[in-house]
This record gives C-alpha cells, structure tokens and sequence, in this order.
C-alpha cells in the first residue's frame, strides 16, 4: 500500500468524524469498529507470518532490522517470538516465572 493509499482510509476516516448528525455519526463508526475486528484478526495473522519469513529461523534478518523493516515497534516483532497477543496486560510481569 502506498502512502497515498493510506492517506486516503485516513481522509474517509477524518470524514467520518465530521458527520454532523451525532446518531449518524456513531451508527458509522460502530460499523467501522465492527468491521475491524474482523480485520484485526486476519492483519494480525499476516503481519506474524512475514515477520517469521524474515527472521527465517535466525538465518534471516534480525528482530530490530524486522521492526525497522516494517516500521513497528521492536517489541512487537518479540512478541510474536514470544506468542504474546492482545494488550501489555496479558504479558507476565518482571520477576514473575514465566519472564
């Protein structure tokens, strides 16, 4: 996707938050929501994919030259090494036994 691609699901989502109808406003942005939930999922799934691709069992690229790569955080690309998924909050804390 170029960048004029994601400038433009930008622009339809800033127009989205200017519908002037509250009630029509919020039914849009339910949909959206809803819809990307789904999408979460899949992009999820893709973005894993190509980031063990890339590593390639360690014969690849590193995890840093992966997150710059694809312009992500670093602990996102050991995330997925580590099977985390969903929010910081599902991590095992420092000192716990599953660090």
């Amino acid at each position: 996707m170029s960048d004029e691609e994601v400038r433009r699901v930008s622009d339809a989502l800033d127009a989205v938050e200017q519908i002037a109808d509250r009630e029509e406003r919020v039914k849009a942005q339910s949909r959206i929501m809803a819809d990307q939930v789904r999408r979460n999922k899949a992009w999820s799934a893709d973005r894993t994919a190509l980031i063990r691709d890339m590593w390639d069992g360690g014969n690849g690229l590193s995890y840093r030259q992966i997150a710059d790569r694809l312009q992500i955080k670093l602990s996102t690309v050991q995330d997925v090494f580590r099977s985390y998924k969903g929010s910081g909050t599902a991590r095992p804390k420092k000192g716990s036994p599953d660090v």
